[in-house]
């Protein structure tokens, strides 16, 4: 341990807080109390359903093998979209599975374009499968992309996913099974880092997705509020993408997909949205802390866009019915807008209002609870949920790092909400050209 830590801890377990340190730390407590800590327990609670229903789960399957149509969007991956189609060709799913990659803005991404045909006789071999490669000449964005390949799928369930992301062999057959009731219209997939290994980036990035994906969405599946459909890999029902009228235009697309399938949960009793944290693909993430907060921006940017531009209407319990209100709220508005704000202004008015020393001292405790938090809900999904576990605790030492890393990302959180809503950050994007973004009402 170093040694300024060392004494930090020493101070902490040895001398009893100052008046003054309680003051700080109760301006500390409520938004961690009252905000983080009711969505901590509930993840941990719906997790623990989940494994107790697995537990006894009989391990059967029928023969319902639905008809698969995979929407590949694609724009500079080169070669790599080739590892994606090999792993959707190579499923074990006795089932028909039509592969499509849509390769937006080919004229300029011909790398990508000519990777994805050289791959039509190898599909074309294999039975039961096909592969059609689909260019867009002209640049419109993923949303663009993936309703043209709508045209062209004629499955009974349609997968959205990235092109560079790659798929363990029984994916399909995970995911697809859930359908069977009739109920299920969207299935969330489980993502994990394909290159983890790049950097420290890309490290601290395989902590969180196994955290916030892995585990946060095994837990809000399980209690029936699963928060966001991955825009990487997402299963539908086509009669469910038919009734919303596919993908709408602008930015954000998973989430507003989401939201806008959610919309009839009040109307239709029982209509749910399931993670399946079995259904596992491995997605490439940014390598450098450049491209990452560059991603961050947007993502964090899109949130505050539809909340509050484009879906505050959704905040209704007779749209999305009760439970998925108080989800909404608490896991989305307040956890993922609100505490980032918070955050910035507790951690400027401990600056600004004390002395360096002490505002250092409150840091590291801080610190050190967030880093025992973060600790003890690794090892915790580790051992619950994890089907790779040596490779998950090959991970631990950077734990260190995580809550520093988190505590980046909240504070580059609240500058991007404020990007949107001061500046409309939203249109700013390279999801898709200025002149699709433009034709958004938003």
């Amino acid at each position: 341990m170093p040694e300024p830590l060392f004494r930090a801890v020493s101070l902490f377990l040895d001398a009893p807080l100052s008046p003054e340190t309680w003051q700080v730390l109760l301006k500390f407590i409520p938004f961690v109390l009252f905000l983080e800590m009711p969505v901590y327990i509930m993840i941990i609670l719906g997790v623990l359903k989940h494994c107790l229903e697995r537990m006894y789960q009989v391990p059967w399957r029928s023969d319902y093998y639905p008809s698969v149509s995979c929407l590949v969007t694609c724009y500079s991956e080169g070669d790599a979209v080739k590892h994606t189609i090999r792993s959707l060709a190579r499923q074990i799913y006795p089932g028909r599975i039509q592969i499509i990659p849509i390769v937006d803005g080919a004229a300029l991404n011909g790398e990508t374009f000519r990777a994805a045909k050289s791959m039509e006789s190898a599909v074309a071999r294999l039975s039961n499968r096909s592969l059609q490669v689909v260019p867009k000449w002209q640049r419109g964005g993923r949303v663009s992309a993936l309703n043209t390949g709508m045209n062209f799928a004629d499955g009974e369930i349609v997968m959205a996913l990235d092109g560079d992301t790659s798929f363990d062999n029984d994916m399909v057959e995970r995911a697809t099974r859930h359908f069977e009731d009739r109920s299920v219209g969207c299935v969330s997939g489980c993502l994990r880092v394909r290159n983890a290994r790049s950097g420290l980036v890309t490290r601290l990035q395989a902590i969180e997705y196994f955290l916030s994906i892995q585990a946060a969405k095994t837990g809000l599946s399980a209690l029936g509020v699963v928060n966001n459909i991955s825009g990487a890999f997402g299963v539908f029902r086509r009669s469910v993408l038919d009734l919303i009228g596919g993908w709408d235009a602008g930015t954000a697309e998973d989430l507003d997909l989401t939201l806008r399938v959610k919309n009839y949960f009040g109307r239709y009793d029982g209509f749910r949205i399931i993670f399946d944290p079995e259904a596992m693909g491995f997605t490439d993430v940014p390598d450098t802390f450049r491209d990452f907060f560059k991603q961050r921006l947007r993502w964090d940017g899109d949130l505050s866009f539809l909340y509050f531009r484009k879906h505050w209407r959704s905040f209704s319990p007779k749209l999305v019915g009760w439970k998925n209100f108080l989800a909404l709220l608490w896991t989305g508005l307040l956890f993922q807008v609100v505490m980032p704000l918070l955050i910035v202004c507790y951690t400027a008015y401990l600056f600004v209002a004390y002395p360096l020393s002490f505002a250092v001292w409150i840091t590291v405790l801080v610190y050190l609870f967030y880093l025992a938090v973060t600790a003890v809900m690794f090892l915790l999904f580790v051992l619950l949920l994890s089907e790779r576990p040596k490779e998950d605790l090959a991970t631990m030492p950077w734990i260190v790092l995580s809550p520093l890393f988190a505590f980046a990302c909240r504070v580059y959180g609240a500058f991007a909400t404020l990007w949107e809503l001061l500046g409309r950050g939203h249109r700013d994007t390279n999801m898709a050209p200025w002149w699709v973004t433009k034709k958004s009402k938003f």
